[in-house]
């Protein structure tokens, strides 16, 4: 008797467990989700699914239910823990880029309490969506570079994460496992150039190189680095110079940011180098 007494309770625990606490509404919500981004589940992935999406969403409306400077909303990676984002999307490279003693030269000031590069005039591209490869790398890239050719030469262009991805290994860049942009910026520089995306499309998947010589569309001359934790020479080159490229450490808060100022963690408290957004922060020079 003792024997069927276990098993019926190991068995209603396994089948708890499958079956998370939520109410109907927020099941309705999930399915609404899955259809809107065309999900499909077994029965056991499909509970497990269900469990994350209820948690991250009751999160999302008690963030919007407050005053907050930014607002949170579901997105197609709703369905996914935050370990599980982090592995897939988020840099994994070592913030090791040798700039101990960065080539930045700094100015003495002053500077405006805020700058905006995208008022200033077309110096900023589009936000783009890097899919289930682990280059946030290239992305930031191209950004910079991006950004740099269009305040030298007045045209903006969109570069090719392709070519990063598929290229840039033999500057310690791996492709979907991550790099580093300053690494990145060296490949270009010494490879004769970056083409742009519509002659080299992103896949999202690491492939043979494809690399054109006559086609590229962005050049580097050097690359800059700026002294690791230096966050006044990070001021300095985005307020007198263009954009930089910089990593942090992107906490769960911003796997369902949606609009408004991010300033929770992210807040940067000058010279306290929140989320080690200066450990490795670089910007390419031109050669216009």
């Amino acid at each position: 008797m003792a024997l069927y007494t276990v098993a019926f309770i190991l068995a209603f625990l396994h089948l708890a467990n499958l079956t998370p606490l939520f109410l109907p509404e927020e099941e309705y919500h999930f399915k609404q989700w899955m259809l809107q981004y065309n999900k499909v589940y077994v029965l056991e992935e499909y509970y497990h699914r269900l469990d994350i999406f209820t948690g991250h969403k009751r999160r999302i409306d008690y963030h919007n239910a407050g005053k907050h400077t930014f607002s949170m909303g579901l997105n197609q990676f709703s369905d996914m823990s935050f370990a599980e984002f982090r592995k897939t999307f988020l840099l994994t490279e070592p913030q090791n880029c040798s700039a101990t003693k960065g080539s930045h030269i700094s100015s003495h000031g002053p500077y405006p309490g805020s700058v905006d590069w995208r008022e200033k005039g077309n110096y900023v591209s589009p936000v783009k969506y890097q899919g289930h490869c682990g280059s946030c790398w290239t992305f930031s890239t191209t950004g910079c570079l991006e950004s740099v050719t269009a305040i030298a030469t007045g045209k903006l262009p969109l570069l090719s994460e392709q070519q990063l991805v598929d290229c840039a290994q033999d500057f310690n860049n791996h492709g979907c496992m991550g790099g580093l942009p300053s690494q990145a910026f060296d490949y270009v520089r010494y490879n004769n150039g970056l083409i742009t995306e519509d002659d080299y499309p992103y896949t999202g998947h690491d492939g043979s190189c494809n690399f054109k010589p006559e086609l590229a569309a962005a050049f580097v001359k050097d690359v800059v680095n700026i002294t690791s934790y230096d966050e006044k020479g990070m001021v300095d080159a985005v307020a007198r110079l263009n954009p930089v490229s910089f990593g942090y450490e992107v906490t769960d808060d911003f796997l369902h940011y949606k609009d408004g100022v991010y300033s929770r963690y992210f807040l940067i408290e000058r010279g306290r180098n929140m989320c080690g957004l200066a450990a490795c922060s670089s910007y390419p020079l031109p050669p216009v």
